[in-house]
This record gives structure tokens, C-alpha cells and sequence, in this order.
């Protein structure tokens, strides 16, 4: 589960809400144990993953750095040549 949260500081763009509200539904779901939890434990999982998100953001909002923004699309294409090392794939194949 946890391999689907992404770095989301010092990128350019920008990180979105929603990019934000998804790491906290992975963050939430890896320490619940719960990919979707039942009826009686669903208002207690929406307010933690609203609540890790607001953390987040605040987190985000507040760090600082000198390095220049990093490429979305750039470390999108290193992720994929990534994988296509890992999986025995042709970058073609891959994406």
C-alpha cells in the first residue's frame, strides 16, 4: 500500500489537494490495515484521512528549500525507466 505515496514537496508544478488527500488515504489505510473499512469504522477513517491531510499541507506549506523545483515529468520518466529495469521491460512497453 505504501508504495503509492510520492514525495509531493519541491515539485513544480506545485502539489494539488488531491494529491495530497490521496498520500493521506495510503498513509491511513497502510496503519488501519483497512483497504476499505467496514460501515462502523467509516466516519473514524474519513476524519483521520481529513486530518492527515491537513497535517500535510501544513507540512508542505512550511518547509523550505534552495534547490530548484524538481520536474514532474522528468522524475515520471526516471520512474518509468526505473521500472522497466526492475520488470525486465523495454521503456516502450513500460508506458
Amino acid at each position: 500500500m505504501c508504495r503509492n505515496i510520492r514525495t509531493l514537496f519541491n515539485f513544480e508544478p506545485p502539489v494539488t489537494e488531491d494529491e495530497v488527500r490521496a498520500a493521506s488515504l495510503q498513509f491511513v489505510r497502510k496503519l488501519s490495515g483497512f483497504t476499505k473499512p467496514s460501515k462502523a469504522n467509516e466516519p473514524a477513517f474519513a476524519l483521520a484521512v481529513e486530518e492527515v491531510a491537513q497535517v500535510a499541507k501544513k507540512l508542505l506549506e512550511s518547509l523550505e528549500t534552495h534547490v530548484p523545483p524538481r520536474s514532474r515529468e522528468e522524475e515520471a520518466a526516471k520512474a518509468r525507466a526505473r521500472s522497466a529495469r526492475r520488470f525486465g521491460r523495454s521503456s516502450r512497453e513500460a508506458t
